[in-house]
């Protein structure tokens, strides 16, 4: 996660985050997990509050859950009662160690400039034709929000581009229109991929 305003919002709003009224993506997980063997290993990037991989654990998955922010990491374990890894994406250092890695609206936060070893680091973290699913905010030009949180804003075209440098494959991108924790009507991009 940036460290910068964007690691203090989080830390400093880490249980009313955590605990907002907040839909699952439900849709875009069980299309995520029915790519992925039963009980395959499955490494969150960007927890939050735990409940995405409170479902994914539901569902008979090996979740390795990690976050950033060490006060939204104890607000996940709360929920999912075992341990949350407090890490940054920049310091993923895995090898071939999961069959898909979830990052739903958190990858939007790594700097652009940092965003292609990012992938790359993800991409050695999973195994041979391992799945990424990742959702940014839609936008031409990194910025901040009203809140002080850095986002990449990253287009449609800039992501495809740039997954496809990396070696990325089976590279699916979709858009849709929704809501955000700032409350502002937001164009998402939702990425799916396969190392």
């Amino acid at each position: 996660m940036y460290r910068d305003s964007t690691s203090a919002f989080y830390d400093e709003n880490a249980e009313i985050y955590a605990n907002r009224p907040r839909s699952l993506p439900k849709q875009q997980l069980d299309a995520f997990l029915a790519r992925l063997a039963p009980g395959a290993a499955i490494l969150e990037l960007g927890c939050g509050g735990g409940q995405d991989s409170a479902y994914m654990l539901s569902q008979g998955f090996d979740v390795t859950p990690a976050d950033g922010s060490a006060e939204l990491a104890r607000q996940a374990e709360m929920l999912i009662g075992r341990p949350v890894r407090v890490m940054l994406f920049q310091q993923l250092d895995a090898e071939s160690a999961y069959d898909g890695v979830w990052a739903h609206a958190s990858l939007l936060h790594v700097p652009r400039s940092e965003l292609a070893d990012v992938f790359a680091r993800i991409r050695a973290a999973l195994r041979t034709s391992g799945r990424l699913h990742a959702s940014f905010k839609a936008g031409e030009a990194e910025g901040h929000d009203d809140l002080g949180r850095y986002y990449n804003y990253p287009s449609a075209a800039w992501l495809s581009a740039l997954l496809s440098e990396g070696g990325w494959r089976d590279i699916a991108i979709a858009e849709h229109d929704g809501g955000g924790y700032d409350g502002k009507p937001t164009r998402w991009i939702t990425v799916s991929a396969q190392r």
